[in-house]
């Protein structure tokens, strides 16, 4: 998935605050909660909203100011959010509208450009004409012309500079950059994370409480472009607005900290000190699942700093760092006694039996994220609810999850933040395909999504495969089904990462005591002479628990589980013409290391990061290959 999430690395809290404020600046409009606390002078509606504060509020420590603070967001917010509901309602029963709306508001503000006189944009009056002017493109058809934005030239693509160049996390290939604007940040929030925040109230009234939130979040670094443009991952730190700071349990300091290994700890650190966490989130649930691999490898370091009101010194701090760090935690025995007892049972079910009050994990676990969260559910996180909010991309935002007690992921496109078409999953290698409009698809199949965003991306391929499974009103609700560059295909027969993860979980489920971790695949063609053999075949790679070892009746059984799901599969290898493909048991914690590699070649922020399901380099095949085990 372009990004299922937090697709979009921005925060689904922290910057609540200033959006909504400066929103209801602008309109005029405010919850009915806000003109009783702005009204000073009025004791008697302070101590309604005190004892509305105190009812929500759980946990010690907790000042006046920042509890205010919350709740005032907190109002804020779900006003937006149930406006912007009612707007999306209406949006949905008329798309060909909306939809052309949007169109035409893109146009218009970036139709003075080099680039929107290129194409005559200003004469643009209607969808069609936009279609027949303007070709369907891919990231080629920019690169150029985003290198002269990153140089310093004015209004190549956009009518405004851009707040950043955002990188791509280059799950399908190599890392793009786009451009990022405020008006991409805007509706991000407005259209995604208050609707969606609305939902998830909804559904889970619990989270309506005064808790702190523990977000998993790692403060990316960035590079300057030649005109001093920021050039990163499109994200930035909950740090970077102090009045949000009490919605965590992360203080300021720890943000400063840019290793991933250390800033880590410091999260779980000050969530264990705070026994009435009441959500956890990050962008996908695989950070979430490797923050409680660590959580288990580390507990009794942590369990003892928090007896000490110390931090760890295995942790390469700067010294004022440190000096901050400290100051706020203090010795809790108490506390470390009892995360010790919890530690001491097991790992089953341990985020609830460490925060009792814990109500939900907030976090994509569709896509390539769904085997994380699976194992989240079963192991770590056991009876706590998950909900997967977004689907978006470094491009925008695409889509809302409104049914978030639903256990399959779907999502309902959004009619405003893009203009979105679609291709035919038939006719994605036509030369000229043609494109079918939001109420021109059919619930049951599946199209690549093309885009036209608020960032200067006109007609864009954005490689992502979805199924339309059905519509809210006239608008299509989607699910994720693949990317286009993370397809097997040796001979032809391109199997998506959907189809293959369906195989290895029923082949899975059939090897007693196994439990999967992670895997990837690679195709014979990039490992060359080092595997031996001629015939094409799929290189499989599993991290498993519960084995130590495949029998060759184990390891055949997955091919032909996939010969199941995929006919054409079944075809070529009946025919001989693909190889039996052969699995590769690997250590330990090798896609871990795996997952550096490709981080640190990549320059991708752990918050943006997605395992590559289908390896293009033979240097991470190669790598996986000397983790073997078996």
């Amino acid at each position: 998935m372009a990004v299922s999430w937090l697709g979009v690395p921005i925060s689904f809290c922290w910057t609540a605050i200033s959006i909504a404020v400066a929103f209801l600046g602008y309109t005029g409009g405010m919850p009915a909660a806000l003109p009783a606390v702005l009204g000073v002078g009025s004791l008697v509606s302070m101590a309604l909203i005190w004892r509305d504060i105190s009812s929500k509020m759980k946990g010690e420590h907790r000042t006046v100011a920042g509890l205010l603070g919350q709740y005032l967001a907190t109002k804020a917010v779900g006003w937006i959010g149930r406006r912007q509901r009612r707007k999306l309602e209406a949006d949905t029963l008329n798309v060909r509208r909306v939809q052309e709306q949007t169109l035409l508001r893109r146009l218009r503000r970036n139709q003075e450009t080099t680039y929107g006189k290129q194409y005559d944009l200003e004469s643009v009056t209607d969808i069609d004409s936009f279609r027949a002017r303007h070709p369907i493109t891919t990231y080629e058809h920019y690169r150029e012309l985003i290198r002269r934005v990153a140089a310093g030239e004015e209004k190549v693509i956009i009518s405004e500079k851009p707040l950043i160049l955002a990188m791509t996390s280059g799950t399908s290939g190599a890392s793009a950059m786009l451009l990022s604007t405020k008006a991409t940040n805007t509706e991000f929030f407005m259209q995604g994370v208050a609707v969606c925040l609305d939902a998830m109230r909804q559904a889970f009234p619990s989270t309506d409480s005064l808790q702190r939130t523990t977000k998993f979040f790692y403060t990316p670094t960035f590079r300057q472009s030649e005109a001093g443009i920021p050039i990163g991952p499109n994200s930035s730190t909950p740090a970077s607005s102090r009045s949000m700071l009490n919605l965590y349990t992360t203080p300021a300091p720890a943000y400063e900290v840019t290793s991933e290994r250390d800033a880590l700890y410091l999260h779980l650190l000050f969530a264990l000190k705070d026994p009435c966490v009441g959500t956890l989130e990050s962008n996908f649930a695989s950070t979430v699942f490797y923050a409680f691999t660590a959580l288990q490898e580390r507990w009794q370091e942590l369990v003892e700093d928090i007896e000490k009101g110390t931090v760890s010194h295995t942790l390469a701090l700067e010294d004022d760092v440190r000096a901050k760090l400290e100051a706020v935690i203090n010795p809790d025995p108490k506390r470390a006694a009892e995360l010790r007892a919890q530690f001491l049972m097991g790992i089953g079910g341990i985020a609830k039996r460490l925060w009792p009050h814990l109500h939900l994990v907030l976090a994509v676990d569709s896509g390539s994220n769904q085997i994380y969260g699976e194992m989240l559910r079963e192991s770590f996180c056991q009876g706590v609810p998950f909900y997967s909010p977004f689907y978006a991309a470094t491009e925008g935002l695409i889509g809302v999850n409104l049914w978030p007690l639903q256990q399959k992921r779907c999502y309902l496109l959004c009619p405003r933040s893009m203009f979105c078409e679609f291709l035919p999953e038939k006719s994605l290698d036509e030369d000229a395909p043609q494109t079918l409009l939001m109420d021109e698809v059919k619930e049951g199949d599946s199209y690549e999504l093309v885009i036209t965003n608020a960032s200067g991306l006109f007609r864009y391929r954005i490689g992502d495969i979805v199924k339309v499974v059905g519509f809210h009103n006239q608008c299509p609700i989607v699910e994720f089904q693949y990317r286009r560059g993370q397809m097997l295909n040796v001979r032809g027969e391109k199997v998506s990462e959907t189809v293959f993860l369906a195989a290895l979980k029923k082949s899975v489920a059939l090897w007693p005591g196994c439990q999967l971790v992670d895997y990837c695949c690679a195709e014979s063609g990039i490992l060359g002479d080092s595997i031996g053999g001629s015939d094409p075949h799929y290189q499989v790679f599993l991290e498993l628990r519960g084995v130590r070892n495949l029998t060759e009746e184990q390891r055949y059984k997955l091919d032909i589980c996939l010969q199941q799901e995929s006919n054409i599969y079944k075809s070529f290898r009946i025919k001989g013409s693909i190889g039996p493909m052969r699995v590769q048991l690997v250590a330990e914690g090798a896609f871990k290391e795996l997952r550096k590699k490709m981080m640190d070649f990549s320059n991708t922020s752990p918050n943006t990061f997605k395992m590559q399901r289908v390896l293009r380099r033979r240097e991470y095949a190669d790598f996986l290959l000397g983790k073997t085990v078996s």
